[in-house]
């Protein structure tokens, strides 16, 4: 499913290692209750020792095996410093080839720890040490390469900076939000091949129909089924992975197990949040508390206060907030609204706050679908762009069998939270309010640039780069030191977070100015964005959406820096 005997060996290695990994999930499990109620553990120095290895969990009532660090899942919460170069010994206990990514780290490419890119990966009973200097400061986190990140290899790096930015705050807690199934990784991506809707139960009936005619009326109803009908498009295609399979975690723990933090009311308190989800998108609040969003993907930014902010898998965000009295719950429901992993902050241990119920799931618009076409006088027309959007160019490769949809004039502006968020009463995040401090950190203007459309074939799980896969594709080539533009447009109904190892992705505006510094990029449905990057890091690197079944489908090109 996932070789091919043409395939050069070394992406061969890569996309085998993403099959092979799955395989553990599959393995008896033992007679042991799950690591949910326990404390994330905690390492700090310049020297680990971390050993991959089968765990025994029970997350859902059915005892299964997940991937650990340390015999824990989410894996230990790395302290690091600043300028410290560290040594990480990684051993691997599994009976197949694993693999450690420092996600966001600046480091050199044979440390980024990609199967079949930057390293053969660490076969059974092998160890690979991992030595980089820590060249900045701030939120991160590492996981497996492979299936194994469904299984529960993730965990967070805090990477404290040398010299003191600001007074610190008394709480400073790390939460990682993920997802979990008691189905092998590699049975839910045959699923996908099977039925790319297996885990959509939210299609539309003839009930919702009626609804809509009785709030609509007949022939408004009958032309918004229409519309969707002739597209051959899910109106309520939010994600490939449910709820039907998905136990949503907060680091590592149900709903039911009320994860806590501890907090007094008056203290500063600082979350650092990771989206470690493999399919899922996060939107997370903490009813009737404001958060002061100050760091995205490791980089801080001019401080911004909302009440509810979307997070996707490999972005993270630090917010800050002053403790209110009582105990407040920390509520990251899934986008497609099928599900929600959730905790508390309190004084004290042992205590609740009470839990929102689940948003109703809306329709996609069609902004999500036509992106400016929509919004030139349509509904949520503020979320589209104005008649100036240029058309897009589509390549060859995007006319076939790969891609089942392209979008002819994209929307452009940065300022619109996201399909499911859009009529919030509070005030939401969106990447137009993410800005980072001091300016373009590189001004000089790119001498190249590269467009590369996000496709795919929904309906027969294909995911692609200008409709070509992995398997299938040459890599990119960028000249050392070389300041790019990558242009990144959307022809899917789905966010992709995109993810550029080794170099950071410098968002730029509508308008191509400087926006904020990420290392994981969201692209909205029908959307075009684009970012600078400074080419300065030596050697081949992996470029792909970080939703895992997305990735392992194709959506996937490597970067040679040479």
């Amino acid at each position: 499913m996932f070789d091919s005997p043409t395939l050069p060996a070394t992406r061969r290695r890569f996309v085998q290692g993403l099959a092979v990994s799955g395989a553990v999930a599959g393995v008896s499990p033992a007679l042991l209750a799950g690591p949910a109620a326990a404390a994330t553990a905690e390492l700090r120095g310049t020297e680990f020792d971390l050993e991959i290895a089968e765990l025994p969990v029970n997350f859902t009532g059915k005892r299964r095996i997940a991937t650990a660090v340390n015999g824990a899942v989410p894996a230990p919460v790395l302290r690091l410093r600043e300028g410290d170069t560290v040594t990480l010994r990684v051993r691997n206990r599994l009976k197949e080839m694993s693999s450690i990514h420092w996600h966001g780290v600046i480091l050199p490419a044979e440390m980024d720890g990609v199967p079949g890119i930057s390293f053969p990966g660490i076969a059974p009973g092998e160890t690979f040490t991992y030595r980089f200097e820590l060249r900045q400061a701030g939120t991160y986190w590492y996981h497996a390469h492979t299936l194994a990140e469904q299984t529960g290899l993730y965990g967070a790096i805090i990477v404290e900076p040398r010299a003191p930015t600001g007074p610190a705050p008394d709480r400073d807690y790390a939460i990682l939000l993920s997802d979990w199934s008691d189905e092998p990784p590699l049975q839910i991506f045959t699923n996908l091949k099977k039925l790319s809707s297996y885990y959509n139960f939210a299609q539309p009936t003839a009930g919702d129909f009626l609804k809509d005619v009785g709030k609509l009326g007949f022939g408004e109803a009958l032309a918004r089924r229409r519309m969707w009908n002739r597209s051959r498009m899910n109106p309520t295609d939010y994600s490939d992975v449910s709820a039907a399979t998905y136990t949503y975690l907060m680091n590592g723990t149900p709903p039911a197990g009320n994860w806590t933090a501890i907090a007094a009311p008056g203290e500063r308190v600082r979350l650092r949040f990771v989206g470690a989800g493999t399919a899922t998108f996060f939107d997370v609040r903490l009813p009737g508390v404001p958060l002061t969003v100050v760091s995205t993907d490791g980089q801080p930014v001019e401080p911004v206060t909302v009440e509810e902010f979307r997070i996707g898998p490999g972005e993270t965000y630090d917010v800050e907030f002053v403790m209110p009295e009582g105990a407040r719950t920390i509520f990251a429901q899934s986008i497609d609204r099928t599900g929600f992993a959730r905790g508390v902050i309190a004084p004290a241990p042992g205590m609740t706050a009470p839990t929102p119920a689940l948003d109703a799931r809306t329709w996609l618009d069609p902004v999500d679908m036509m992106g400016a076409m929509a919004a030139m006088g349509g509904e949520h027309a503020g979320h589209g762009m104005a008649d100036t959007t240029p058309k897009a160019r589509h390549a060859r490769t995007e006319y076939g069998a790969n891609t089942d949809m392209r979008v002819d004039y994209p929307r452009t502006n940065l300022d619109d939270p996201g399909a499911g968020l859009r009529e919030r009463s509070w005030r939401v995040l969106t990447l137009a309010d993410l800005r980072t401090p001091g300016g373009d950190p590189d001004p000089r203007e790119p001498e190249r640039e590269i467009e590369l459309h996000l496709t795919g074939n929904m309906e027969r799980f294909i995911w692609t780069l200008d409709g070509i896969k992995l398997n299938d594709s040459r890599p990119l080539h960028f000249k050392p030191n070389a300041r790019l533009r990558i242009v990144l447009v959307n022809d899917t109904m789905m966010a992709h977070p995109m993810h550029l190892h080794g170099m950071w992705s410098d968002v730029e505006g509508p308008d191509g100015a400087f926006q904020v510094r990420k290392h994981t990029v969201v692209v909205q449905p029908a959307q075009r964005i684009s970012f600078r990057v400074t080419a300065d890091a030596m050697g081949r690197w992996a470029f792909h959406c970080h939703l895992l079944y997305h990735m392992a489908a194709g959506m996937f090109r490597e970067v040679v820096v040479a």
